[in-house]
């Protein structure tokens, strides 16, 4: 099965899973996700530049639902995965351009506006760059760091620090998924975290896998308007 190429309608399935999870979608619908067995636990996989191109555009538009009300006035995208929703966030608040950090220094970049990054499913170290070119655009204004999912928080972190090295604290960060909850122990409690949907963490049980009661971060999911 090829995932994350259609949305599906609801089935009332609650598990055992097996190998995939209908995630819940705030229209009702289902995204079927594959689950990645991490030994004791398993977690529910997405990966945004392999979605159909309209599975991704309607979650950036729930995204974008979920972020009115913080503020916004500039949008900056985690690479990779987060650059997926960030233009179309962007866009959709009405903004002209947003910021795209990246993973290559180019020559003209200064070794201070970097910082060391990793995640659950990137763990080799490596840098996160922004441009002191376009540094200016984030000076004075309310930031809204944009992300696809995240799970341990390492990488959202790495976002906010190198943000913090060009002088803001993100208002918010935003999501396509809230991958469960074991990013809270480290998140800081003055950076409001909102998602477009929210999946659970797994345990083993007879036939799969069930969802770990409370462990899909509900509170994350603040979208109106969503049908």
């Amino acid at each position: 099965m090829e995932f994350w190429q259609a949305f599906d309608a609801a089935t009332g399935d609650e598990g055992p899973f097996t190998d995939r999870y209908p995630a819940p979608m705030p229209d009702g619908s289902r995204l079927v996700l594959p689950l990645r067995d991490y030994g004791e636990i398993a977690v529910a996989g997405f990966i945004a530049n392999q979605a159909a191109i309209s599975v991704a555009k309607r979650i950036g538009e729930w995204m974008a639902l979920a972020a009115r009300g913080l503020g916004a006035e500039v949008v900056v995208g985690m690479p990779t995965l987060g650059q997926v929703f960030a233009p179309l966030v962007a866009e959709t608040l009405g903004h002209t351009n947003w910021v795209a950090p990246g993973w290559s220094r180019k020559r003209w970049y200064d070794e201070a506006l970097s910082v060391p990054a990793s995640s659950s499913t990137a763990p080799d170290a490596r840098r996160l760059w922004i441009d002191p070119r376009i540094v200016h655009r984030l000076a004075g204004r309310r930031v809204l760091l944009v992300d696809d999912v995240i799970s341990t928080g390492s990488s959202a972190l790495a976002g906010v620090a190198l943000l913090e090295r060009a002088g803001v604290r993100p208002a918010a960060l935003l999501l396509a998924m809230a991958q469960g909850d074991r990013w809270r122990a480290t998140w800081p409690a003055d950076i409001p975290v909102r998602a477009a949907f929210a999946t659970p963490i797994f345990t083993r049980a007879r036939g799969g896998w069930v969802p770990r009661p409370g462990s899909a971060p509900a509170d994350t999911l603040t979208w109106d308007d969503a049908a």
